[in-house]
């Protein structure tokens, strides 16, 4: 049984009339059931599959790919009430598709495979040194998910190595337009904590392959390595991630795209994709460490 049919088994099972009561508390449990049960689904088949002994990018497109066909949803870690780990195996946008594909597969590489085990993974990826200290302590920006992770021995950017040219831009995006962002409205004196990061992100020295040039490098790409898409928009990063993958030696991306659509690989190369918008300008690069070695917890 496949993720999406194993999805839909589930969710008829709970909301059988005979079953349900009504109530909305029972209602959100069985929610978070889904989640866990999806979890052990894919850790029930790497068990059976031996996944853990492949390298971990290619364990990361397996599950990346059994994810295809999933819903696209944005701001799903945007939740009312205080910051608070949220899982949600049943629907992503662009960052938690890659994210949660990441966590999945680090934890099969470490043989660590209950849904416990998978939460705390997901908070030590997603947050700031892996603690949850409020809404700042997410991680916001591509660029700092990247540096933060590769502190932590999760990830290496690699884009300088494989061809990247210098990039450097001041990033102020989140604060110049707080009032986008519900947290922010509700809780204004964290727009100053999240300038102090963006002023740090900015001091950085980063390096993008321009699209001009993904063509030319793409060879040095991995199935599996992460993907953030860069911009011309004034303040801003990266507008879009996804997960690489080859097909017939043309370098693609999986990836969830846009409201209304589904988790799924680009029709084309990566390269002519991003000649189709013209605010993207070229990519970074980030590849999964194999766990194992000394981790900052």
């Amino acid at each position: 049984m496949n993720r999406r049919n194993f999805l839909k088994y589930f969710s008829a099972i709970y909301f059988l009339p005979s079953l349900y009561t009504g109530d909305k508390t029972d209602t959100a449990e069985i929610l978070y059931d889904i989640d866990e049960l999806i979890c052990k689904k894919i850790f029930d088949n790497a068990r059976s599959t031996c996944l853990a002994d492949k390298p971990i990018n290619e364990i990361i497109v397996e599950i990346a790919g059994s994810f295809i066909g999933t819903d696209y949803s944005a701001g799903t870690l945007e939740v009312p009430g205080d910051e608070r780990l949220v899982v949600n195996l049943q629907a992503f946008d662009c960052v938690t598709f890659y994210e949660n594909s990441l966590v999945l597969a680090r934890c099969i590489k470490k043989n660590k495979m209950t849904f416990e085990d998978f939460k705390k993974e997901l908070q030590f990826v997603r947050y700031r040194g892996g603690i949850i200290d409020r809404y700042p302590s997410r991680l916001h920006y591509t660029s700092d998910y990247f540096h933060d992770n590769e502190k932590k021995g999760v990830l290496k950017n690699i884009s300088k190595e494989i061809g990247g040219v210098r990039f450097k831009k001041k990033i102020n995006f989140i604060s110049g337009h707080a009032e986008s962002y519900i947290k922010l409205k509700e809780n204004p004196e964290f727009i100053n904590v999240i300038a102090g990061q963006e002023k740090e992100i900015s001091r950085r020295t980063m390096y993008c392959i321009p699209k001009s040039k993904i063509k030319k490098f793409s060879s040095r790409i991995k199935n599996g390595d992460i993907i953030g898409i860069t911009t011309n928009i004034k303040g801003l990063d990266c507008t879009h991630t996804g997960i690489a993958v080859f097909q017939n030696n043309k370098l693609h991306m999986m990836h969830a795209p846009i409201p209304g659509s589904k988790v799924q690989i680009t029709d084309v190369p990566l390269w002519e994709y991003l000649s189709r918008i013209k605010k993207d300008t070229g990519i970074i690069v980030a590849r999964a460490m194999e766990p194992g070695l000394p981790e900052t917890r």
